[in-house]
Protein backbone atom coordinates (compact mmCIF):
# COMPACT_ATOMS: atom_id res chain seq x y z
CA UNK A 1 0.00 0.00 0.00
CA UNK A 2 2.24 2.72 -1.34
CA UNK A 3 0.52 6.61 -1.94
CA UNK A 4 -3.03 4.56 -1.92
CA UNK A 5 -5.28 7.11 -0.42
CA UNK A 6 -3.23 9.67 -0.13
CA UNK A 7 -4.83 12.89 0.62
CA UNK A 8 -8.35 11.63 0.25
CA UNK A 9 -9.53 14.52 2.64
CA UNK A 10 -13.08 13.20 2.47
CA UNK A 11 -12.19 9.50 3.84
CA UNK A 12 -13.63 8.90 7.54
CA UNK A 13 -13.14 5.43 8.30
CA UNK A 14 -11.14 2.47 6.92
CA UNK A 15 -10.57 -1.51 7.50
CA UNK A 16 -7.92 -2.98 6.25
CA UNK A 17 -8.16 -6.48 5.30
CA UNK A 18 -6.09 -9.24 6.97
CA UNK A 19 -4.41 -10.01 3.86
CA UNK A 20 -2.50 -6.85 4.19
CA UNK A 21 1.13 -7.17 5.63
CA UNK A 22 2.20 -3.59 5.41
CA UNK A 23 0.96 -0.35 5.01
CA UNK A 24 3.34 1.61 2.73
CA UNK A 25 4.73 4.96 2.20
CA UNK A 26 2.07 7.79 2.76
CA UNK A 27 -0.76 4.98 2.25
CA UNK A 28 -3.11 7.53 4.02
CA UNK A 29 -1.11 10.61 4.31
CA UNK A 30 -3.08 13.87 4.23
CA UNK A 31 -5.93 12.21 4.95
CA UNK A 32 -7.84 14.56 7.47
CA UNK A 33 -11.35 13.56 7.88
CA UNK A 34 -10.44 9.68 8.82
CA UNK A 35 -11.28 9.50 12.58
CA UNK A 36 -10.96 5.80 13.10
CA UNK A 37 -8.55 3.36 11.46
CA UNK A 38 -8.47 -0.79 12.32
CA UNK A 39 -5.29 -2.12 11.25
CA UNK A 40 -5.40 -6.13 11.45
CA UNK A 41 -2.91 -8.35 13.12
CA UNK A 42 -1.78 -9.12 9.89
CA UNK A 43 0.29 -5.95 9.55
CA UNK A 44 3.83 -6.04 11.04
CA UNK A 45 5.21 -2.48 9.37
CA UNK A 46 3.86 0.68 9.51
CA UNK A 47 5.79 2.56 7.10
CA UNK A 48 7.14 6.21 6.37
CA UNK A 49 4.41 8.83 7.09
CA UNK A 50 1.70 6.71 6.89
CA UNK A 51 -0.28 8.38 8.33
CA UNK A 52 0.98 11.72 8.55
CA UNK A 53 -1.43 14.82 8.73
CA UNK A 54 -4.70 12.33 9.43
CA UNK A 55 -5.54 15.27 11.85
CA UNK A 56 -9.19 13.77 12.28
CA UNK A 57 -7.67 10.86 13.79
CA UNK A 58 -8.33 10.36 17.76
CA UNK A 59 -7.35 7.10 18.42
CA UNK A 60 -4.94 4.18 16.98
CA UNK A 61 -4.80 0.49 18.28
CA UNK A 62 -1.47 -1.03 16.65
CA UNK A 63 -1.48 -4.69 16.67
CA UNK A 64 0.45 -7.09 18.54
CA UNK A 65 2.25 -8.01 15.20
CA UNK A 66 3.68 -4.71 14.15
CA UNK A 67 7.09 -4.61 14.38
CA UNK A 68 8.33 -1.28 13.74
CA UNK A 69 6.63 2.35 13.34
CA UNK A 70 8.12 4.29 10.33
CA UNK A 71 9.76 7.34 10.65
CA UNK A 72 6.66 10.26 10.58
CA UNK A 73 4.29 7.25 10.45
CA UNK A 74 1.50 9.84 12.70
CA UNK A 75 3.54 12.91 12.28
CA UNK A 76 1.11 15.93 12.92
CA UNK A 77 -1.56 13.76 13.79
CA UNK A 78 -3.24 16.58 15.63
CA UNK A 79 -6.49 15.22 17.04
CA UNK A 80 -4.77 11.71 18.38
CA UNK A 81 -5.17 11.78 22.33
CA UNK A 82 -4.43 8.31 22.73
CA UNK A 83 -2.27 5.35 21.22
CA UNK A 84 -1.06 1.71 22.31
CA UNK A 85 1.97 0.55 21.54
CA UNK A 86 2.53 -3.28 21.36
CA UNK A 87 5.15 -5.43 22.77
CA UNK A 88 6.02 -6.15 19.35
CA UNK A 89 7.76 -3.68 18.64
CA UNK A 90 11.01 -2.75 18.92
CA UNK A 91 11.46 0.62 17.26
CA UNK A 92 10.18 3.72 17.09
CA UNK A 93 10.83 5.79 13.68
CA UNK A 94 11.98 9.46 13.26
CA UNK A 95 9.12 12.11 14.01
CA UNK A 96 6.61 9.17 14.64
CA UNK A 97 4.40 11.23 16.99
CA UNK A 98 6.10 14.33 16.16
CA UNK A 99 3.09 17.13 16.43
CA UNK A 100 0.88 15.44 17.78
CA UNK A 101 -0.03 17.77 20.33
CA UNK A 102 -3.65 16.21 21.88
CA UNK A 103 -1.51 13.05 22.82
CA UNK A 104 -1.93 13.26 26.76
CA UNK A 105 0.31 10.04 27.71
CA UNK A 106 2.11 7.46 26.24
CA UNK A 107 3.75 4.14 27.66
CA UNK A 108 6.07 2.33 25.60
CA UNK A 109 6.59 -1.14 25.94
CA UNK A 110 10.14 -2.86 27.11
CA UNK A 111 10.23 -4.34 23.49
CA UNK A 112 11.15 -0.89 22.17
CA UNK A 113 15.41 -0.75 21.88
CA UNK A 114 15.73 2.79 20.36
CA UNK A 115 13.51 5.72 20.09
CA UNK A 116 14.28 7.67 16.77
CA UNK A 117 15.05 11.60 16.40
CA UNK A 118 12.17 13.80 17.00
CA UNK A 119 9.86 11.10 17.93
CA UNK A 120 7.23 13.04 20.25
CA UNK A 121 8.92 16.28 19.53
CA UNK A 122 6.52 18.94 20.22
CA UNK A 123 3.58 16.64 21.49
CA UNK A 124 2.89 19.75 23.89
CA UNK A 125 -0.40 18.02 25.77
CA UNK A 126 1.87 15.35 26.57
CA UNK A 127 1.79 15.24 30.75
CA UNK A 128 3.40 12.10 31.13
CA UNK A 129 5.35 9.46 29.56
CA UNK A 130 7.56 5.65 30.53
CA UNK A 131 10.07 5.09 28.67
CA UNK A 132 11.38 1.62 29.80
CA UNK A 133 14.72 -0.42 30.89
CA UNK A 134 14.89 -1.82 27.39
CA UNK A 135 15.68 1.09 25.73
CA UNK A 136 19.33 1.88 25.17
CA UNK A 137 19.34 5.13 22.68
CA UNK A 138 16.89 8.04 22.97
CA UNK A 139 17.59 10.11 19.40
CA UNK A 140 17.87 13.64 19.63
CA UNK A 141 14.84 16.14 19.94
CA UNK A 142 12.92 13.40 20.56
CA UNK A 143 10.80 14.93 23.13
CA UNK A 144 11.55 18.48 22.26
CA UNK A 145 8.81 20.90 22.84
CA UNK A 146 7.08 18.60 24.81
CA UNK A 147 5.68 21.73 27.43
CA UNK A 148 3.48 19.81 29.53
CA UNK A 149 6.21 17.34 30.44
CA UNK A 150 6.72 18.06 34.18
CA UNK A 151 9.25 14.89 34.84
CA UNK A 152 10.77 12.25 33.11
CA UNK A 153 13.04 9.00 33.95
CA UNK A 154 15.48 7.80 31.82
CA UNK A 155 16.17 4.18 32.60
CA UNK A 156 19.69 2.59 33.38
CA UNK A 157 19.89 0.65 30.18
CA UNK A 158 20.33 4.23 28.04
CA UNK A 159 23.94 4.98 27.58
CA UNK A 160 23.51 8.16 25.73
CA UNK A 161 20.85 10.84 25.09
CA UNK A 162 20.79 12.61 22.14
CA UNK A 163 21.13 16.36 20.70
CA UNK A 164 18.43 18.66 22.16
CA UNK A 165 16.54 15.32 23.85
CA UNK A 166 14.50 17.42 26.15
CA UNK A 167 15.24 20.68 24.93
CA UNK A 168 12.20 23.62 25.42
CA UNK A 169 10.09 21.07 27.88
CA UNK A 170 9.43 24.18 29.89
CA UNK A 171 7.12 22.38 32.26
CA UNK A 172 10.05 19.68 33.59
CA UNK A 173 10.55 20.54 36.74
CA UNK A 174 12.35 17.05 37.71
CA UNK A 175 14.40 14.59 35.88
CA UNK A 176 15.77 11.38 36.90
CA UNK A 177 18.91 9.78 34.72
CA UNK A 178 19.82 6.56 34.86
CA UNK A 179 23.36 4.96 36.29
CA UNK A 180 23.81 3.66 32.74
CA UNK A 181 23.98 7.42 31.05
CA UNK A 182 27.99 8.08 29.77
CA UNK A 183 27.45 10.38 27.09
CA UNK A 184 24.90 13.71 26.98
CA UNK A 185 24.88 15.59 24.38
CA UNK A 186 24.73 19.56 23.32
CA UNK A 187 21.15 21.29 24.80
CA UNK A 188 19.82 17.84 25.77
CA UNK A 189 17.75 19.66 28.60
CA UNK A 190 18.26 23.78 27.17
CA UNK A 191 15.30 25.99 28.13
CA UNK A 192 13.88 23.77 30.36
CA UNK A 193 13.23 26.76 33.01
CA UNK A 194 11.61 25.59 35.62
CA UNK A 195 13.89 22.63 36.83
CA UNK A 196 13.95 22.16 40.86
CA UNK A 197 15.63 18.40 40.91
CA UNK A 198 18.29 16.37 38.99
CA UNK A 199 18.83 12.72 39.96
CA UNK A 200 21.70 11.58 38.20
CA UNK A 201 22.31 8.06 39.35
CA UNK A 202 26.06 7.61 37.31
CA UNK A 203 28.78 6.81 39.46
CA UNK A 204 31.21 8.38 36.83
CA UNK A 205 30.28 11.65 35.73
CA UNK A 206 28.87 11.12 32.66
CA UNK A 207 30.85 13.26 29.54
CA UNK A 208 28.65 16.22 28.74
CA UNK A 209 28.73 18.73 26.72
CA UNK A 210 28.78 22.37 28.42
CA UNK A 211 25.76 23.55 27.12
CA UNK A 212 23.67 20.55 27.95
CA UNK A 213 21.86 22.24 30.49
CA UNK A 214 21.81 25.50 28.43
CA UNK A 215 18.94 28.42 29.59
CA UNK A 216 17.46 26.09 32.26
CA UNK A 217 18.09 28.45 35.19
CA UNK A 218 20.20 25.71 37.08
CA UNK A 219 21.82 28.25 39.36
CA UNK A 220 18.59 27.77 40.95
CA UNK A 221 17.89 23.67 41.24
CA UNK A 222 19.18 20.55 43.14
CA UNK A 223 21.45 18.49 41.70
CA UNK A 224 21.25 14.78 43.77
CA UNK A 225 24.29 12.48 42.45
CA UNK A 226 25.74 9.62 44.72
CA UNK A 227 27.66 10.59 47.20
CA UNK A 228 30.57 9.19 46.37
CA UNK A 229 30.75 11.31 43.06
CA UNK A 230 29.66 14.29 44.80
CA UNK A 231 33.19 15.88 44.55
CA UNK A 232 33.69 14.77 40.92
CA UNK A 233 30.67 16.54 39.51
CA UNK A 234 31.03 19.98 41.78
CA UNK A 235 34.21 20.27 39.71
CA UNK A 236 32.74 19.27 36.48
CA UNK A 237 30.81 21.74 34.17
CA UNK A 238 28.07 21.88 33.91
CA UNK A 239 26.86 20.46 36.68
CA UNK A 240 29.26 22.23 38.60
CA UNK A 241 27.05 25.30 37.60
CA UNK A 242 23.94 23.82 39.78
CA UNK A 243 23.34 26.16 42.55
CA UNK A 244 22.98 22.92 44.89
CA UNK A 245 24.48 19.71 44.90
CA UNK A 246 23.85 16.91 47.40
CA UNK A 247 24.70 13.76 47.67
CA UNK A 248 21.64 10.97 46.66
CA UNK A 249 21.53 9.86 50.68
CA UNK A 250 20.97 13.91 51.30
CA UNK A 251 24.66 14.72 52.23
CA UNK A 252 26.17 17.95 50.67
CA UNK A 253 29.63 18.67 49.35
CA UNK A 254 31.48 21.58 51.70
CA UNK A 255 31.96 24.77 49.80
CA UNK A 256 35.54 27.12 50.17
CA UNK A 257 35.20 29.80 53.03
CA UNK A 258 35.54 33.28 51.15
CA UNK A 259 38.91 34.13 50.90
CA UNK A 260 39.99 37.35 52.38
CA UNK A 261 42.19 40.16 50.49
CA UNK A 262 44.99 42.01 52.15
CA UNK A 263 47.80 44.05 51.13
CA UNK A 264 50.86 44.72 52.32
CA UNK A 265 54.63 44.81 51.39
CA UNK A 266 53.71 45.80 47.99
CA UNK A 267 51.76 43.04 47.10
CA UNK A 268 48.30 41.54 47.10
CA UNK A 269 47.68 38.68 50.13
CA UNK A 270 44.80 35.63 49.64
CA UNK A 271 43.54 33.94 52.46
CA UNK A 272 41.51 31.24 52.95
CA UNK A 273 40.18 29.49 56.60
CA UNK A 274 39.78 26.26 54.28
CA UNK A 275 43.40 24.66 54.34
CA UNK A 276 44.91 23.78 51.01
CA UNK A 277 43.00 26.13 48.85
CA UNK A 278 43.82 27.62 45.12
CA UNK A 279 43.11 30.72 43.94
CA UNK A 280 41.78 32.13 40.77
CA UNK A 281 42.05 35.78 40.27
CA UNK A 282 41.82 38.46 38.71
CA UNK A 283 42.76 42.15 38.23
CA UNK A 284 42.09 44.44 36.29
CA UNK A 285 43.56 48.10 35.62
CA UNK A 286 41.46 51.23 34.65
CA UNK A 287 44.11 53.50 34.53
CA UNK A 288 45.75 53.61 31.67
CA UNK A 289 46.66 56.74 29.85
CA UNK A 290 48.54 57.97 26.99
CA UNK A 291 49.31 61.61 26.17
CA UNK A 292 52.10 64.41 25.68
CA UNK A 293 52.17 65.97 28.46
CA UNK A 294 55.15 66.89 30.98
CA UNK A 295 53.54 66.22 33.74
CA UNK A 296 51.04 63.15 34.64
CA UNK A 297 48.50 62.80 37.48
CA UNK A 298 48.10 58.71 38.43
CA UNK A 299 45.20 57.84 39.91
CA UNK A 300 45.72 53.66 39.33
CA UNK A 301 42.76 51.90 40.22
CA UNK A 302 42.41 47.91 40.25
CA UNK A 303 39.68 45.92 40.34
CA UNK A 304 40.64 42.60 41.91
CA UNK A 305 38.40 39.60 42.06
CA UNK A 306 39.22 36.14 43.62
CA UNK A 307 37.36 32.85 44.53
CA UNK A 308 39.38 29.56 46.00
CA UNK A 309 39.13 26.10 44.82
CA UNK A 310 39.77 22.56 45.88
CA UNK A 311 39.08 19.34 44.92
CA UNK A 312 36.32 17.79 46.68
CA UNK A 313 34.98 21.39 47.42
CA UNK A 314 32.52 23.44 45.84
CA UNK A 315 34.07 26.78 45.07
CA UNK A 316 34.19 29.53 47.44
CA UNK A 317 31.86 32.41 47.07
CA UNK A 318 33.74 35.16 45.01
CA UNK A 319 35.79 38.12 47.08
CA UNK A 320 36.03 41.47 45.44
CA UNK A 321 37.90 44.96 46.43
CA UNK A 322 39.21 48.04 44.94
CA UNK A 323 43.45 48.83 45.46
CA UNK A 324 43.39 52.41 45.23
CA UNK A 325 46.70 55.11 44.37
CA UNK A 326 45.63 58.50 45.28
CA UNK A 327 47.46 61.44 43.12
CA UNK A 328 51.14 61.10 42.74
CA UNK A 329 53.07 63.63 40.29
CA UNK A 330 55.98 62.22 37.82
CA UNK A 331 58.18 64.81 35.91
CA UNK A 332 60.63 64.16 33.39
CA UNK A 333 64.12 64.73 33.94
CA UNK A 334 66.04 66.39 31.35
CA UNK A 335 68.23 64.67 29.06
CA UNK A 336 67.11 61.37 29.82
CA UNK A 337 64.35 59.09 29.44
CA UNK A 338 64.13 58.19 33.06
CA UNK A 339 61.01 59.77 35.40
CA UNK A 340 60.93 60.48 39.13
CA UNK A 341 58.34 60.47 41.53
CA UNK A 342 57.42 63.74 43.02
CA UNK A 343 55.19 62.20 45.64
CA UNK A 344 54.71 59.12 47.40
CA UNK A 345 51.31 57.54 48.24
CA UNK A 346 50.39 54.79 50.17
CA UNK A 347 47.94 52.49 48.43
CA UNK A 348 44.56 51.98 49.95
CA UNK A 349 42.24 48.88 49.70
CA UNK A 350 38.41 49.33 49.27
CA UNK A 351 35.92 46.22 49.73
CA UNK A 352 32.83 46.02 50.19
CA UNK A 353 29.88 43.43 51.72
CA UNK A 354 26.05 43.85 51.91
CA UNK A 355 26.75 47.54 51.43
CA UNK A 356 29.45 47.93 54.09
CA UNK A 357 32.64 49.18 53.18
CA UNK A 358 36.06 48.43 55.14
CA UNK A 359 38.84 50.90 53.68
CA UNK A 360 42.34 50.05 54.69
CA UNK A 361 45.58 51.99 54.32
CA UNK A 362 44.25 56.26 54.95
CA UNK A 363 46.41 57.57 57.10
CA UNK A 364 44.81 57.87 60.83
CA UNK A 365 42.75 60.80 61.10
CA UNK A 366 41.47 61.19 58.01
CA UNK A 367 37.88 61.83 57.21
CA UNK A 368 35.71 59.27 54.68
CA UNK A 369 32.45 60.32 53.08
CA UNK A 370 30.61 57.70 50.75
CA UNK A 371 27.68 58.91 48.49
CA UNK A 372 25.73 57.36 46.16
CA UNK A 373 26.40 58.07 42.23
CA UNK A 374 23.57 60.96 42.35
CA UNK A 375 25.82 62.53 45.24
CA UNK A 376 23.47 61.61 48.23
CA UNK A 377 25.51 61.66 51.27
CA UNK A 378 25.12 57.72 52.19
CA UNK A 379 27.84 57.24 55.09
CA UNK A 380 31.10 58.71 56.88
CA UNK A 381 33.77 57.60 58.79
CA UNK A 382 37.41 59.10 59.96
CA UNK A 383 40.21 56.21 59.59
CA UNK A 384 41.65 54.55 63.08
CA UNK A 385 44.95 52.61 62.70
CA UNK A 386 44.87 52.57 58.94
CA UNK A 387 41.19 51.01 58.48
CA UNK A 388 38.02 52.47 58.44
CA UNK A 389 34.60 50.65 58.04
CA UNK A 390 31.36 52.66 56.76
CA UNK A 391 28.06 51.55 57.00
CA UNK A 392 25.79 52.03 54.17
CA UNK A 393 21.98 51.76 52.65
CA UNK A 394 23.34 51.16 49.41
CA UNK A 395 22.50 48.26 46.95
CA UNK A 396 24.71 45.51 45.76
CA UNK A 397 25.28 46.22 42.25
CA UNK A 398 25.36 50.04 42.49
CA UNK A 399 28.36 52.34 42.52
CA UNK A 400 29.51 54.52 45.28
CA UNK A 401 31.96 57.73 45.41
CA UNK A 402 33.79 57.21 48.26
CA UNK A 403 36.12 60.64 49.25
CA UNK A 404 38.98 59.93 51.32
CA UNK A 405 40.54 63.25 52.50
CA UNK A 406 40.51 65.24 48.89
CA UNK A 407 40.71 62.05 46.84
CA UNK A 408 37.49 60.05 45.10
CA UNK A 409 37.23 56.91 43.77
CA UNK A 410 34.10 55.13 42.32
CA UNK A 411 33.64 51.68 44.19
CA UNK A 412 31.31 48.88 42.78
CA UNK A 413 29.09 47.91 45.95
CA UNK A 414 28.85 44.20 46.14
Amino acid sequence: MFNVFYRCSGLTSVTIPNSVTSIGTAAFYGCSGLTSVTIPNSVTSIGTAAFSGCSGLTSVTIPYSVTSIGNYAFNVCSGLTSVTIPNSVTSIGEGAFAGCSSLTSVTIPNSVTSIGEGAFSYCSGLTSVTIPNSVTFIGGIAFSGCTGLTSITIPNSVTSIGYGTFSGCTGLTSITIGSGVRSIYEKTFAECKNLEDVYCYAENVPNTNTNAFENSLIEYATLHVPDASLAAYSNTVPWSQFGTKVGLSGGSTEKCATPTISYGGKKLTFSCETEGVEYVYSIKDSDIKQGYDSEVQLTATYEISVYATKQGYENSDLATATLVWGSASFTETTGTTSASPLTHDTPMLIQSHNGTLSIQGADDGTPINVYSINGTQAGSAVSKGNMATVSTNLQPGSVAIIKIGDRSVKVAIK
